[in-house]
């Protein structure tokens, strides 16, 4: 069998809840997230928000993984911009290409977008991989402010 790439559906959320309780706790993400937050995200995700979309990566009856992109414009480019928010392997699964293969779905799936994402210096094995679809380091820092 191979993995598909497909999107969420409701019936994911548990699963989905388990995996970004462990996504957001390791140090590929500089936030701990909350279970209020997960929960938003995953609502987003199967409701009917246009900004945000959930894939699940799934083989058989297993998933091995999940991914969120939010859909946003960029000034800068004049044209879409898709950031890939949360691309999550579970352990027994990465290196087997499912990053990249989502990565590239996502560029096929959207192609006239920017595509954009975020990722801890740390984080090489990741950063090989994004490298490795083309993606580039951008020269410059991101800044927030959070009014709640």
């Amino acid at each position: 069998m191979r993995t598909i790439i497909r999107e969420m559906t409701d019936e994911d959320r548990g699963e989905v809840f388990e995996m970004m309780k462990v996504f957001y706790a390791s140090p590929a993400v500089s936030t701990n997230g909350s279970a209020q937050v997960f929960q938003a995200d995953i609502d987003h995700c199967v409701g009917d928000c246009p900004y945000l979309e959930g894939y699940i990566f799934q083989e058989g009856q297993e998933i091995q993984g999940y991914g969120m992109v939010a859909k946003s414009f960029s000034t800068e480019y004049g044209r879409c911009c898709i950031w890939i928010e949360d691309l999550y392997i579970r352990e027994p699964f990465r290196g087997n290409g499912i990053g990249s293969r989502f990565l590239n779905f996502m560029a096929e799936k959207y192609p006239d977008a920017i595509l954009k994402l975020e990722v801890e210096k740390e984080n090489e094995r990741a950063i090989k991989v994004y490298e490795k679809c083309g993606y580039e380091t951008l020269p410059y820092f991101e800044m927030k402010r959070q009014n709640r």
